[in-house]
């Protein structure tokens, strides 16, 4: 294992986020911020609880999960998409590293950024919102996995992407809608049984109903089937990595 060239590849992308940190990290905690006010201390006081729980507290882990995989996307899809517009990615290729040091390289800086960004946020809800985490290394574990996941699946739509604006397409027009219909602001138990069932297709139903859980003990579905549902979309991210390697997919053109 290459240490040094990880630690270099790793350095340079944490410096590049700590170079832009009204960006990187300013920007999502104030939007999200937002949200606590908006819907956590102005609606959610006028609302009933759901499950037992303050509807304040209820969608703190859906809204940092919002953030989560928003910025582990994008964190992950330009750092690699900018090595490639700069010509620079040739010089990596042709280093003596592996693909594994490079994955590690580029999604651990992101993933490491998002984890940050959201303990920032986790931090910034206690302003707003009393809340309790029943569970916190479980907690702190879907936190890093789903960083990990949606980092890997943000490498492959900077290795895909052509454009800028390639690179916004999949999180707006994919991720967030389907975050926002997979249970950040309700239970889908709130739903009529055959939307219940049409959710079920959504992923992100698996990651927020887990993440819930792990703060109050309270899930949609299976904790179990959350955790194996991530897994199961981290090895396909990691597959389709390999691939890209192997083939020389937009890297080697």
């Amino acid at each position: 294992m290459n240490i040094y060239a990880i630690r270099a590849i790793y350095a340079f992308e944490m410096a590049r986020a700590w170079r832009t940190l009204t960006q990187s990290i300013a920007s999502p905690v104030i939007s999200t911020s937002l949200y606590f006010v908006v819907f956590g201390s102005a609606i959610g006081s006028r609302m009933g609880q759901i499950d037992g729980i303050g509807y304040g507290a209820f969608i703190i882990p859906g809204l940092i999960m919002l953030s989560l995989l928003t910025q582990s996307v994008a964190n992950a899809s330009f750092g690699i998409y900018m090595p490639r517009f700069a010509g620079t990615i040739y010089e990596v290729l042709s280093a003596p590293i592996s693909v594994v040091e490079i994955i590690i390289g580029y999604v651990g800086a992101a993933a490491s950024k998002s984890v940050i960004l959201g303990l920032i946020i986790l931090a910034t809800a206690r302003l707003f919102v009393p809340f309790e985490i029943a569970h916190p290394l479980w907690m702190l574990a879907f936190l890093i996995l789903t960083s990990v996941t949606f980092s890997l699946f943000g490498f492959i739509i900077g290795v895909w992407a052509d454009g800028f604006e390639k690179l916004q397409i999949i999180p707006m027009l994919l991720i967030t809608p389907l975050t926002f219909l997979g249970g950040s602001f309700y239970s889908i138990n709130m739903l009529p049984p055959f939307w219940q069932k049409v959710t079920l297709f959504n992923p992100m139903v698996y990651l927020i109903s887990g993440f819930r859980w792990s703060f109050y003990d309270v899930a949609d579905v299976s904790v179990a089937l959350s955790l194996g549902a991530t897994l199961v979309f981290l090895l396909l991210c990691f597959a389709g990595i390999w691939w890209i390697f192997k083939t020389g997919y937009r890297l080697k053109a």
